[in-house]
Order: structure tokens, then sequence, then C-alpha cells
């Protein structure tokens, strides 16, 4: 399939905006702790989710907490925890629709870092990550350590995924594609167009997902099923936001 540039958009009166967040609208770092938000993005998020009335929200593996904290004092409506947390509107209160992960199954997965130096552990509650972007080489050692603590969990019940140089493991039952759609029946996002950017493989679900509210989705870095365009990196999908607005208010 070739894929081409992502379509300008001029009127955004009946449209949603869906955002990844790492690897998306943010590069990639070292450590989670270590992304950084680029001067003018909060301000482009901001003036976009006036001309949506509201209709933008940061679809993340990460907690809405933690998404809150990276884009403060900017608060956006959200999709957190793959799915897990749902915030429909930035004001409103979040939803939840699983508990965290066991606290035993949680220390089984810490100790997988004792693999080496360079694993570092995320502990999101709803799931945990085991990075291993400083020790690529451990990846296989990694992914059969995670393998074997998680084939004690009842049948089912967990799900383990496999992104950029890291493994997650979450409950089964949630995913952002659920909680798109579970979004897109509230207010503002009901009865709107959206436009999904994702990067990952945990946004291939919503990729397969958007066009049944007429929408399109563009993957950056890759090529993914169902995607309308795609960027190279996460700086030319900021550029294109920005443009948006520019184009919108010009």
């Amino acid at each position: 399939m070739d894929f081409v540039a992502p379509l300008p958009v001029s009127d955004l009166r009946n449209r949603a905006i869906l955002l990844d967040i790492d690897g998306t609208i943010l590069n990639l770092a070292p450590s989670p702790q270590q992304v950084w938000v680029p001067p003018g993005l909060r301000q482009t998020l901001a003036r976009l989710t006036e001309l949506t009335g509201g209709a933008l929200a940061l679809v993340s593996g990460r907690s809405l907490h933690d998404i809150d904290l990276i884009f403060s004092p900017l608060r956006l409506a959200a999709i957190g925890g793959h799915g897990a947390e749902t915030r429909p509107t930035a004001d409103g209160k979040s939803q939840t629709c699983v508990g965290p992960l066991s606290a035993t199954l949680r220390r089984k997965l810490a100790s997988v870092a004792e693999l080496g130096p360079g694993i570092l552990v995320e502990d999101k509650g709803y799931s945990l990550a085991l990075h291993y972007r400083l020790a690529p080489e451990k990846g296989r050692a990694l992914r059969a350590a995670v393998d074997e603590v998680c084939a004690s969990a009842p049948e089912g019940t967990i799900e383990i995924l496999l992104g950029k140089l890291v493994v997650e493991i979450k409950a089964a039952c949630t995913s952002k594609a659920n909680a798109v759609c579970e979004l897109m029946k509230y207010p503002p996002f009901a009865n709107r167009n959206p436009i999904f950017i994702g990067d990952d493989i945990t946004d291939i679900p919503v990729f397969g997902i958007i066009s049944r509210f007429g929408g399109v989705a563009y993957s950056v870095g890759q090529t993914i099923a169902n995607a309308g365009g795609r960027f190279d990196k996460p700086e030319d999908v900021r550029s294109w936001l920005a443009r948006i607005v520019a184009d919108c208010e010009g």
C-alpha cells in the first residue's frame, strides 16, 4: 500500500482529535520520566481544544495522573492506562473499568529487572512496563522471563504487549480501542469524525475501529494497516497540528 501524506484540515467543527503521546506527539526518551514537551506544543493542544469545542483527547498507556503532570498546567480529556481510565472532558471526573494489577504480580514482574542494568521498571498501576531501551541486547531474555512470570496468572486475565524496546503487561479486558469507542459516545466527541494518530502496537486496535466513526487514522514512523497516511517522526506531527491551528485561524 502506498502511503500518502496526511491531508490538511481547515475546519474542525465536526472533527475530534485523538492523539497518542510517546512516539507520536513527544519524542521517545531513554526513560519515561525523561520525555520533554517542546515549546509551543501545549499552546497548540490548547488551541485545538478550543477549535474543536473540547473534542481533543490524549490516548495513552500512561496513567491520567502522569499525563496531567507531563502537560501541566494544561489539562485535557484523556484515555489512560491503555483504556483502564477515561476522562471525557478536561474538567470532568475519570472513569475506570478495571482495578490495578495485583501487587503480587507487579512484584514478580519487577524482579525481572535483576537480569541486569539498563532494564527500567515503570509501574503504572493498571499495567507494568519493563523498558530495555538502555539494554537492547537483553530483550530476548527479558521477554522469556516475563512469559514465565505471566504463565502463573489465571488464563485470559492479562495481556503481554511488545512495544518499542518495552514489554508491558496489562489486564486483558482493557484496550485503547474499547476506550475510544466509549469516549465517542460522550459530548463533545459524539457525532464527530475523529482523527487518530498513533505509532505503536498498542495503537493498532484503534486503527481498526476509527472508520466506524467516519474518521481517519495516521501512523508515525511505520506502516500500519488501516492508516490513511503516515508521519515520519513526532516533530512532523507537531508541525502538522500547528499548521491546522494556523489554517483554521487564517
